[in-house]
């Protein structure tokens, strides 16, 4: 056997099977299509689940994949040793319906043994206890010695995720040698130690789990194999790890050279190399699938990976961003197999940037939160601990460090009482996930084809009902006033997809009327019309003739196509690292969501709205085809993020201006779009964007609403014009602070006179004045102005103050700079006041403000001033 690049043996993998008869497909996005069940792609066959199930048809019954993954269950011991890792590709084989265990095990052992030259003597099968069959394959077909093979049992050789299909495995190990032996003379495949690697796993998918514990055969029986790239490399590469396969070890090597350590030498920088290499390589793959840092779901995981690299980058000494350089390599290392990394590295690095930048300040945030937690010594609490590991990014290791450094120590037994909790959370969230993956809650369809759809260039048709869902239940039948789910053979009705909302409109035959108020497409092509039958009987089987609300579908038109030219407008003026990250089209707005890492200018907004206005003013066609998906890649057509496309793909395109892949519905001609207006933009997670917009009969009314609005301003502001407004408001404006101003020096007056009513009723406290005093609907800007005047008058007073507006009580504390001298502190005594009414607060020492909860114990806490106050004092 021979030393074989990883690149290289992807592709030998995948013209293998090829060569027979299997269809390649290029790798799912990792982020999983229409399945709620999957944060992200865990496994080769998780995007294909669909298949397996029926619900979707296959594009080929014999499939070939290399698929992307992520895995993060065990996400903080990934650098600590050599096996844990986020990122992976499995090279899989896929038979859906077609062979089974005849082909698939000389197909193996062919690939394995021919094609690899793999030592056979080398290679141990395994197979369930029970199969005989597998193992008769296995001894007679194959020639494997009995001795070679291996019986395990269900926990490792039978694969199940609650009910849905299941089946027995054969799994074929690679014997790495004794010196990665345990020295058992009983060593063999199923052992613990880590002489016997598993290189390869068939899944036979031949029965359906029923739940109650018995099992009935498919009538289809399916094969899924599992492979990982990087561990079939770590044999023809002849290394211990996924860590010293090629393409790793180069980013690797790239993380050495920034922090300007060697490799190898064991202890923290290892860790910390292997963190940071596993981790860029995760976040450039995510990020290319669209994935954007966020506080929740999958851009969760993304921001945790990048800055647990960030802060390993810390450990290592760079004090600098550094993350989008490592980028470039795993670019350079993946580009060809996946050009998307290509396509979008300028967006990579930005996000990566951007999010790195951020996690900076984050950091500095927590040093300064353990700062404040650790100024009263002792120990500190494994809660704290956790929330600084799991908020800002700090793991027990560096909280160790850091307290050592004081004479301090943690509550470790807590922590990790905590980190359990989480674990525990997150694996049972995913065994129930596992299960439930298998189980779909959409209308399911039997022996149904797919719906044509003639929407594109058509407004009506005539179709035939081929099902009827009503209450659930799949009828023949439903009479006036019954709401129901109608499937036809062909439709006009556009089905929710790719952003663009569901058509409306009716199904009429004669007196039968049907009101459609929404229409959906499930994964199988299939079109779902949902409604209530208004009039008549309608049966499976009727011929109707389908309309859709014209009017609405125009006005959808018209912002689906302002879509494409907004997208056009924000590349050209913010730069090419804007991608669509969301998009919501119906008749009234254009919602678009996009990458971008500031709010924009009013001059950036402008330059986009006139772009798109002239686009409109040029009045030229749009053009809308059906092309093979590699011409369409050669006229530069935009995909969407991380969308998966058939070998036909639709294309919509602007001349010069705009072309994307886009299976929706478009106005004929821009023109018809009438004027184009931007109605607001605002940050909707880190690094997303969200503009909102209007065209035709919707920028008609806006523009209507918004005169009427300043024609209603300027006679309330009794302006001669509309054109006055501006200075009319100036002036009132002027003439509000100039008000405002005076009333301002009223109150402090007022405020002054009140203080020296006060000051006659202080108290001696030792070297100082102190002066309490309650109030009932005072405002709080009153109350600081009154307690400002005693404290710039009096040098050696503290006052104490109060006031309740309803159930909210507020206090403010002043002292003066020679009771400062003597020991009072403003934010210490109105702190420790405010919390004998349940409240809280602090602040400098001359001055603060603190709430109360308990306004009946106002009184009783203001007399607790003085007692208070003569503890500080010194």
């Amino acid at each position: 056997m021979e030393w074989t690049s990883l690149n290289d043996l992807r592709e030998k993998y995948l013209s293998f099977f090829e060569s027979k008869g299997h269809l390649r497909l290029n790798s799912f996005s990792l982020v999983p299509n229409n399945d709620k069940s999957l944060l992200l792609i865990n496994s080769g066959m998780a995007p294909m689940k669909k298949y397996f199930t029926g619900e979707v048809t296959p594009p080929s019954k014999r499939v070939t994949t290399c698929q992307k993954c992520i895995r993060t269950p065990d996400l903080e011991r990934v650098g600590h040793t050599a096996r844990h890792g986020t990122y992976f590709e499995m090279l899989g084989n896929f038979s859906f319906g077609d062979y089974f265990k005849n082909e698939a095990i000389p197909w193996a052992w062919e690939f394995l043994t021919e094609t690899l030259a793999i030592p056979k003597e080398l290679l141990w099968p395994s197979v369930y206890e029970e199969d005989d069959e597998a193992y008769a394959l296995w001894r007679d077909v194959i020639g494997v010695p009995e001795e070679h093979i291996v019986r395990l049992g269900k926990a490792d050789n039978f694969w199940e995720h609650g009910t849905g299909p299941c089946g027995p495995c054969s799994e074929i190990y690679f014997d790495r040698g004794e010196k990665y032996g345990c020295g058992s003379p009983d060593c063999k495949p199923g052992c613990d130690c880590d002489r016997y690697m598993e290189i390869w796993n068939n899944v036979f998918s031949q029965f359906n789990n029923m739940g109650d514990g018995t099992y009935t055969e498919l009538e289809h029986k399916n094969i899924d194999t599992g492979m990982g790239l990087e561990r079939l490399a770590c044999v023809m590469q002849g290394v211990d790890n996924m860590f010293e396969v090629d393409t790793v070890r180069n980013i690797l090597n790239h993380v050495c050279k920034i922090a300007d350590k060697e490799y190898g030498k064991g202890g923290n920088t290892d860790i910390s190399i292997r963190a940071i290499t596993d981790h860029v390589r995760a976040s450039t793959f995510m990020i290319s699938d669209g994935i954007i840092p966020s506080n929740e779901g999958r851009g969760y995981v993304l921001r945790r990976l990048i800055r647990r690299a960030s802060r390993h980058g810390r450990l290592l000494g760079i004090d600098r961003l550094f993350l989008s350089e490592l980028c470039d390599t795993v670019i350079r290392e993946n580009g060809a197999p996946y050009p998307e990394l290509v396509e979008k590295q300028e967006l990579i690095k930005k996000v990566i940037d951007n999010e790195e930048a951020g996690f900076a300040k984050t950091i500095d945030q927590g040093l300064s939160l353990l700062k404040d937690l650790t100024k009263k010594g002792g120990m500190l609490s494994g809660e704290d601990a956790f929330k600084l590991y799991d908020t800002y990014g700090f793991p027990i290791d560096l909280t160790k460090d850091i307290l050592a450094e004081q004479g301090m120590s943690v509550d470790e037994d807590t922590f990790n009482q905590c980190m359990e909790e989480q674990r525990n959370k997150a694996r049972n969230s995913r065994k129930a996930a596992d299960a439930e993956s298998w189980r779909s809650d959409e209308l399911t369809f039997e022996n149904i084809e797919k719906t044509v759809f003639l929407g594109y260039d058509r407004n009506t048709c005539q179709a035939t009902v081929v099902d009827i869902v009503c209450d659930g239940q799949h009828v023949e039948e439903i009479a006036a006033g019954q709401k129901a789910v109608l499937v036809l053979d062909q439709t006009v009705f556009y089905g929710e997809s790719g952003g663009q909302v569901g058509d409306t409109g009716r199904l009429i035959n004669g007196e039968m009327c049907f009101e459609v108020n929404d229409t959906k497409k499930n994964a199988g092509g299939i079109f779902t019309h949902f409604g209530e039958l208004k009039s008549g009987v309608l049966s499976v089987g009727n011929t109707v003739s389908a309309e859709i609300d014209t009017v609405r579908r125009e006005a959808i038109r018209r912002n689906h196509t302002a879509a494409h030219l907004l997208q056009a407008g924000l590349r050209k003026v913010l730069g090419n690292h804007v991608e669509q990250a969301g998009q919501l089209v119906n008749e009234k707005t254009v919602r678009f969501d996009f990458t971008h890492f500031a709010a924009m200018t009013e001059d950036e907004l402008v330059a986009v709205e006139n772009f798109v206005n002239e686009t409109i003013l040029s009045a030229v066609e749009v053009d809308s085809r059906e092309m093979p998906i590699e011409e369409a890649k050669k006229l530069g057509a935009m995909a969407l993020f991380g969308e998966k496309y058939g070998a036909t793909v639709r294309v919509v395109s602007v001349k010069d201006r705009s072309i994307e892949f886009c299976g929706g519905t478009h106005a004929a001609n821009v023109g018809n779009l009438g004027l184009f207006h931007i109605v607001s933009e605002v940050g909707i997670a880190a690094g997303v964007r969200r503009i909102e917009a209007v065209t035709g009969t919707n920028f008609i009314e806006l523009f209507r609403h918004t005169r009427n609005l300043v024609t209603e301003t300027a006679t309330a502001l009794k302006a001669g014009n509309v054109e006055d407004i501006a200075v009319k408001a100036t002036q009132l404006n002027a003439q509000l602070k100039d008000t405002e101003k005076r009333l301002s020096s009223l109150e402090e007056k007022l405020a002054s006179g009140k203080a020296g009513d006060l000051l006659n009723h202080a108290v001696a406290v030792g070297e100082v004045r102190l002066v309490t005093a309650l109030f009932s609907g005072m405002g709080s800007d009153e109350l600081r102005k009154m307690s400002d005047s005693l404290k710039a008058e009096h040098a050696d007073v503290v006052a104490v103050l109060a006031t309740v507006n309803g159930e909210k009580l507020t206090f403010c504390c002043c002292c003066g700079k020679d009771a400062i001298a003597h020991g009072a502190h403003a934010g210490n005594l109105v702190r420790e006041i405010a919390m004998l009414t349940g409240g809280k607060g602090g602040g400098k020492p001359d001055s603060a403000m603190a709430g109360g909860k308990e306004t009946e114990k106002a009184q009783t806490a203001l007399d607790a001033a003085q007692q208070l106050l003569q503890n500080q004092l010194h």
